[in-house]
């Protein structure tokens, strides 16, 4: 796919209590290699966004610009890096999501949408989607009243949702309890 990927592998993992990004996952050392070289043999460019290199593994970084931490950061950093009209945003933290949800998303997407998201069963999911540079001057202000909620830039900004029905795509790791839940179902699968 003609595209950029940026994997947000920047957050602060708190209620796992190590770093995500970090841990193994699927016979990689870490999550964000597997990610990595999962999506590199679909995007045409791949990235992954962090607060620094934490990586253990050759890889296009873009660490964020702004001392804070925060998906918004992020995502501002990403447009002031790099000279492109738009990136698919994935979490590091979201390993199931699979081609045919990217590609829906690509397929479903409005010329007039600055951000196209998948919403599942547990709602929004803003960190697997398109985002254009059309929502760089609006996030912007954002920060600069020190705004991190994405959620906030969503409502602000034309937000486009495609409905995906698949549960397992959207099983995020954000707890012990839940990693050891996909790496059960990685065994199983």
């Amino acid at each position: 796919m003609r595209a950029t990927l940026v994997i947000m592998a920047g957050g602060k993992s708190s209620r796992m209590k190590r770093d995500k990004a970090l841990l193994p996952f699927a016979g990689y050392r870490t999550l964000a290699e597997y990610q990595y070289q999962r999506w590199s043999a679909f995007f045409s460019n791949v990235y992954l966004s962090s607060k620094k290199d934490k990586f253990d593994f050759s890889a296009d970084i873009i660490e964020d610009c702004y001392t804070e931490s925060s998906p918004l950061v992020a995502l501002v950093s990403i447009f002031e890096t790099l000279d492109l009209n738009e990136v698919f945003v994935l979490s590091v933290d979201a390993p199931f999501v699979t081609e045919e949800i990217i590609k829906r998303l690509y397929t479903e997407a409005r010329a007039e949408s600055s951000v196209i998201i998948a919403e599942s069963q547990k709602g929004l999911e803003p960190l697997c989607g398109i985002y254009r540079r059309t929502i760089l001057e609006e996030a912007k202000v954002f920060l600069e009243q020190d705004n991190h909620r994405l959620q906030d830039l969503l409502k602000r900004v034309i937000t486009q949702k495609v409905q995906i029905d698949d549960g397992q795509a959207f099983m995020n790791l954000n707890h012990p309890s839940e990693y050891e839940k996909a790496m059960k179902f990685l065994n199983t699968d």
